[in-house]
């Protein structure tokens, strides 16, 4: 398994915690230089961290020029940035529904379209988008407006594996099931929710945040040179129902 990224830049957003800081810890174990990127301020730990609105374009245009500035290159993007607004669909607040698209699928959007620019003058790159099982599925709870940016993410991806694929710029997806984050504690704190949740896991366990990031890092090597345009589900069995 070519699993080496000596001498790449990995570009992770949303790498303040979670699954994004869960990526950068795996793409360092792997050799790789790990440009974070996050809304938050965020706790250098081998260079400046960026600071970025994925939502905002003059704001990613500027991140972005930055981390070229810093580090010279981008060889991968891991598009981890994502938020969620629990409502059900006939209560959600406009605003809030449009937030949730603007950060999930919009910033994915921004974020793919400037790093490839930056590969595609290298002569190639890898991209892995977070996407969810709520993006193949209907979903267990109501989450109208995550599922729908997170099925948006699954065929962007397809689209844009189709249109850089001649750049050698592959596009990639991985879907999570739940898995314990910042993002989900209205899941994990509520053992009748967890129950209806386990009931949908058929492994009967739920990934860690490691084991996304495992998958991450699979999608983004050279071992996966000839996968694009794939959304890979790491949801102990949750889609095979």
């Amino acid at each position: 398994m070519k699993l080496d990224f000596s001498g790449q830049v990995v570009a992770i957003t949303g790498a303040s915690r979670g699954l994004g800081a869960a990526a950068a810890t795996a793409f360092r174990d792997a050799g790789a230089r790990v440009a974070e990127m996050d809304i938050e301020p965020l706790a250098p730990i081998h260079m400046q961290p960026i600071q970025v609105d994925v939502s905002d374009e003059a704001s990613v245009e500027a991140a972005f020029a930055k981390l070229i500035g810093q580090y010279g290159r981008v060889d991968v993007l891991v598009n981890s940035a994502g938020i969620a607004v629990r409502h059900p669909a006939i209560e959600i607040a406009l605003k809030d529904w449009q937030r949730v698209q603007d950060v999930n699928l919009t910033g994915t959007f921004l974020c793919s379209r400037v790093a490839a620019r930056q590969m595609k003058q290298q002569g190639g790159g890898a991209i892995v988008n977070l996407a969810s099982i709520m993006g193949l599925s209907g979903g267990i709870f109501p989450n109208a407006s995550y599922q729908a940016s997170k099925g948006g993410v699954v065929n962007l991806t397809r689209a844009l594996a189709l249109e850089w694929a001649e750049h050698k710029i592959r596009v990639n997806a991985v879907a999570p099931t739940f898995v314990r984050t910042g993002l989900t504690v209205p899941v994990f704190s509520n053992p009748d929710v967890l129950k209806a949740v386990m009931r949908h896991a058929p492994l009967g366990a739920l990934p860690e945040p490691e084991d996304i990031a495992n998958a991450i890092v699979f999608l983004a090597s050279a071992a996966a040179k000839f996968i694009t345009g794939v959304t890979l589900p790491v949801d102990s069995g949750y889609l095979a129902r």
